[in-house]
């Protein structure tokens, strides 16, 4: 078995010491984001998501991130990749960072691949998938490292992180468009990379963890497949489902406590789909994995902390309870006292690795629902 470092959601991004975490052979992330081209990137110019990092890399408190500060806070790497134990990858890992999935150049369109330089033995890798969080509207797909890294240091597996475009940018279905896209952009190029086609698990946190029940209940649904990418004749369909405390039933969000009124149009919600949730019923159903559970399903594990004060709890429940009038098998563990991705620790991380092993490897036994306290 193979401890996980399980890192929380909101500190992902301190955990990456550079803003251009990879070049693309075309063009670098500092030059995607210095959109006037003046070698400088000033705060308005950074993806919402890294903002807050700003003043770090701003060694001088001149306003500005010159490309030699952030070279300082990061060797920047050869294009394309990222040497081993950089960017929050272990040793032993190799990344191919911003492969165009869409075909479109679009820099939220794009997916990280993550590869053992020794994989154990010759036969093709599956793949454990990471979808990162931030309510549709923030977030990065350079923190999929920090959650696959172990995995594929072990040279079991094979990883990717996924980037899609956010709220502010697309509305839904367009988050689901992408991430079956880069699933079909990944089956239609294993064979390149070693990668086993019919062996991929998904695993998402928080709005990531929307997107991978998503992707494990949609597939062949009419309107959310999309019609992205150069792979069309690839299915999005998916071996497994690892859903850590994902929205599943919009309607519903605003009925328990909590931090975030769910039903007003600010909300993240609202945002995802283009109006007050309440408002519009059919778009919110249409954005809801509860909505589309059927008997062939893919299998999930399904983590929520008891005390989350954003996503409500019940949303994790009532999600379970219809899966499992569906038939499909389903593994629940509550975090008892857990917050918003807090409070997870060795339990949840021994869970996630001995799940891999029985749906990806056929290594060990099916693991059973269970409530671990917050930090065991």
């Amino acid at each position: 078995m193979h401890s996980l470092i399980v890192v929380p959601f909101c500190c992902i991004f301190a955990a990456f010491p550079s803003f251009v975490s990879s070049q693309s052979p075309a063009q670098s992330r500092f030059d995607r984001w210095d959109k006037n081209g003046d070698d400088k990137l000033v705060l308005e110019e950074l993806p919402p998501g890294l903002q807050a990092n700003f003043k770090r890399f701003d060694g001088n408190a001149d306003g500005f991130i010159s490309r030699e500060e952030d070279a300082k806070g990061g060797r920047a790497p050869s294009p394309g990749t990222r040497p081993s134990g950089a960017g929050g990858s272990p040793e032993g890992v190799k990344k191919l960072a911003d492969l165009d999935y869409a075909a479109t150049g679009n820099p939220r369109q794009m997916l990280d691949l993550y590869l053992p330089e020794k994989p154990v033995g010759e036969d093709p890798l599956p793949v454990v998938v990471f979808i990162h969080g931030g309510g549709w509207q923030s977030g990065e797909k350079s923190g999929g490292g920090g959650k696959v890294g172990q995995l594929v240091a072990s040279g079991k597996y094979a990883g990717a992180s996924i980037g899609y475009r956010l709220s502010g940018e697309a509305q839904w279905p367009s988050q689901i468009h992408d991430c079956k896209a880069a699933i079909r952009w990944i089956k239609a190029h294993a064979a390149e990379y070693g990668l086993d086609p019919e062996r991929i698990a998904v695993w998402g946190t928080s709005a990531g963890g929307h997107l991978v029940a998503m992707l494990g209940v949609s597939n062949g649904v009419e309107g959310l497949e999309g019609t992205i990418g150069d792979h069309l004749d690839q299915s999005g369909k998916v071996r497994c489902v690892l859903d850590f405390f994902g929205p599943t039933e919009m309607l519903t969000m605003g009925d328990h406590a909590s931090t975030l009124d769910h039903n007003a149009p600010t909300s993240p919600e609202s945002k995802l789909i283009g109006g007050t949730l309440q408002e519009h019923p059919d778009l919110a159903r249409n954005a809801s994995p509860i909505e589309h559970v059927t008997a062939d399903d893919a299998p999930h594990l399904i983590v929520h902390g008891s005390e989350d004060p954003m996503v409500p709890y019940p949303q994790s429940v009532d999600y379970e309870k219809r899966l499992e009038a569906a038939g499909v098998p389903v593994t629940f563990i509550t975090v008892e006292g857990g917050g918003h991705g807090k409070g997870f620790g060795k339990s949840v991380d021994e869970a996630v690795a001995s799940y891999l092993g029985k749906h990806l490897l056929g290594e060990g036994e099916e693991i059973s629902d269970r409530t671990v306290k917050a930090g065991e």
